[in-house]
């Protein structure tokens, strides 16, 4: 085994029940012999699908993602949850390569910040990305997803539902189309001011994004509902034309969504789409792998710089007042990370 620095403990993140979360120290076993251990740099807090989970609201039977080891589990508590971190291997098994040893590498891992993976649930982080921006892959691999289910087309009008995390790198990617026009509707100044920063020609507030109110927001080619409120699915199609596609991206969880599909939207012959990153589109199956995907979301990273979005960084003890900062939409509050160098 090589052996770089030891640590006997791992600090871990468990929701125990709704709105409870604890960090549990936990005896750090020896990397076996075909994994490495890594010692966690940063990890990214995912604002909607994590408060899901702190409030209760996932549904019980299912799995916490379909796609990922270390998230194969029900949604039952207690369990750990998290996909976003950024680490250095700093011990190799007997049977692993030890260029291994010292890489920054980026695991779909629960928040924790020690673990022992196989190196083939890690991907080197590229020398030019730091390790801050590298927690921004899975984001970013979901608005590259969302940009190919909705196939946005020259001249378009796109409209974007929703500024968080996912909405602002979803709409710095579409920045970068030639459209007609990107607006987006969304209701905290903060992150209306980052959607201008990231391209967006104009930012209105829910309550104004009415098509009586708003005109220009009116027979959108192509509408992104990405804000994590089912509310937001009627006014998508309110904002409809003929033939519109819609691109839902926000995952619910059990809570109810009520949609209407009466009057204009039956008769628009609108398309809902169901986006979701941990497969392939199949019209994409034939030339594209998830691989590829991942080498095109490195690039919008460069291109991007999703940095800018952090706005909190702290240490894995503070969970529990962060999650009470989400749940209670604290404003200003765009991407937190646990930072692990205090660990």
């Amino acid at each position: 085994m090589t052996n770089s620095t030891s640590n006997n403990t791992a600090s871990q993140l468990w929701f125990t029940a709704p709105f409870q979360v604890e960090v549990r120290n936990v005896p750090l076993a020896l990397p076996a012999a075909d994994e490495v251990q890594v010692r966690s740099l940063y990890s990214a807090v995912s604002p909607g699908s994590e408060l899901l989970l702190y409030r209760g609201q996932l549904p019980d039977s299912m799995a916490l993602d379909s796609s990922l080891e270390s998230l194969q589990g029900a949604s039952q508590y207690p369990v750990q949850y998290g996909y976003a971190c950024a680490g250095e291997v700093v011990q190799t098994g007997a049977e692993v390569d030890p260029t291994w040893l010292g890489k920054r590498v980026f695991s779909f891992q629960p928040h924790a910040s020690h673990f022992n993976a196989r190196p083939d649930q890690l991907m080197p982080v590229p020398d030019d990305i730091s390790a801050e921006a590298a927690v921004f892959l899975p984001n970013m691999e979901t608005a590259v997803n969302l940009v190919q289910d909705g196939q946005p087309m020259l001249g378009e009008r796109v409209v974007v539902l929703g500024q968080g995390v996912v909405g602002l790198l979803l709409s710095g990617v579409l920045s970068q189309y030639p459209l007609a026009t990107l607006k987006a509707v969304e209701g905290q100044p903060n992150r209306q001011a980052l959607a201008r920063q990231l391209g967006v020609q104009a930012v209105f507030n829910p309550e104004d994004a009415t098509p009586n109110q708003q005109p220009d927001l009116a027979d959108a080619d192509l509408i992104y509902e990405i804000s994590g409120h089912p509310d937001a699915l009627n006014l998508a199609i309110g904002l409809s034309g003929y033939a519109s596609r819609i691109v839902i991206g926000s995952w619910y969880g059990n809570k109810p969504v009520s949609v209407d599909l009466g009057g204009e939207a039956h008769r628009n012959r609108l398309q809902l789409i169901t986006s979701q990153v941990s497969t392939l589109a199949p019209a994409l199956g034939g030339r594209w792998s998830k691989q590829r995907r991942f080498d095109v979301a490195w690039e919008m990273i460069r291109r991007i710089d999703p940095t800018q979005l952090i706005t909190h960084r702290l240490p894995l003890r503070e969970a529990g007042t962060l999650y009470q900062q989400l749940h209670d939409a604290q404003a200003g509050m765009v991407q937190p990370l646990f930072d692990y160098s205090a660990h």
